[in-house]
C-alpha cells in the first residue's frame, strides 16, 4: 500500500471555514485506489507553511502529495498546472504581506504540476463534476505552498507526483458571503477522491 500526503489549509482572510480542511480531516486514514491517505492541515503564513510541508514529506516519506486550496469565486474543480516563482498578496494569518518576493532564489521561474491533472479533469466531467485545469494559482499561499512541494521533490531527484488542486466554496461558506458559487460538502470531497483514484490508474500504465 501506497501512502499519499494530502493538505489542506486552515481558515483565512473573510472565510471562516475552510472546506479543504474538512476534506482532509475526514479523509485521513482512509484508503482510496492504491494509497493510504495521511491527511494534514497547513497553517496560512508565508514563512513556515512551505516548511511544515517539506517536514512532512521527510517524515512521512510519502509516495504522493497532493495539496488542497479553496479559490473562493470558482465554480469548479481546477487542479493547478503551474507555480511560479512569485509570493505576494493580503496578510496571511499572521500578519504577513510579502510583495513581489520570490520563493527560491536559485529557483526556476515555474515547476509543472507532476501529478495527472488532465486525467482528474476527465474523470471529474465524466462522474458529473465541473472541472477544468487552472493555469494560475495566483501568488498567494497556495501557489507558495505548490511550489515548494514541487521544488523540494525536483532538487532531490524524488519521484514523488506532486501538485495542488483549488475547490470552489462550500455551501457553508456561500451562506456567509451572499453571492459566491458553492458545492455541497460531499460533492466537493468526493470529487478530491476521483481524482485521488485518477493517480492510482494512471500510474498503473506508466
Amino acid at each position: 500500500m501506497k501512502t499519499l500526503l494530502l493538505t489542506g489549509f486552515e481558515p483565512f482572510l473573510s472565510f471562516t471555514v475552510n472546506p479543504t480542511m474538512k476534506i482532509v480531516e475526514e479523509l485521513n486514514g482512509q484508503y482510496i485506489g492504491d494509497y493510504q491517505i495521511v491527511g494534514n492541515t497547513m497553517t496560512v503564513d508565508f514563512k513556515s507553511s512551505a516548511s511544515q510541508l517539506i517536514d512532512l514529506i521527510i517524515d512521512i516519506k510519502p509516495d504522493a502529495v497532493i495539496s488542497l486550496g479553496l479559490a473562493g469565486g470558482r465554480n469548479k474543480i481546477t487542479p493547478e498546472r503551474i507555480a511560479v516563482n512569485v509570493k505576494d498578496g493580503a496578510a496571511d494569518n499572521e500578519g504577513n504581506t510579502p510583495v513581489d518576493e520570490v520563493i527560491q532564489q536559485d529557483g526556476p521561474a515555474g515547476y509543472l504540476s507532476t501529478l495527472p491533472i488532465r486525467s482528474m479533469v476527465e474523470k471529474l466531467i465524466e462522474l458529473g463534476y465541473p472541472a477544468s485545469i487552472s493555469n494560475t494559482a495566483g501568488t498567494y499561499l497556495c501557489n507558495n505552498v505548490m511550489y515548494e512541494g514541487l521544488h523540494y521533490t525536483a532538487t532531490n531527484k524524488l519521484r514523488v507526483p506532486s501538485g495542488f488542486i483549488h475547490i470552489p466554496a462550500s455551501h457553508e461558506l456561500a451562506i456567509q458571503h451572499g453571492n459566491l458559487p458553492s458545492w455541497s460538502h460531499e460533492d466537493l470531497k468526493q470529487g478530491i477522491m476521483a481524482c485521488i483514484s485518477v493517480l492510482s490508474d494512471s500510474e498503473r500504465y506508466l
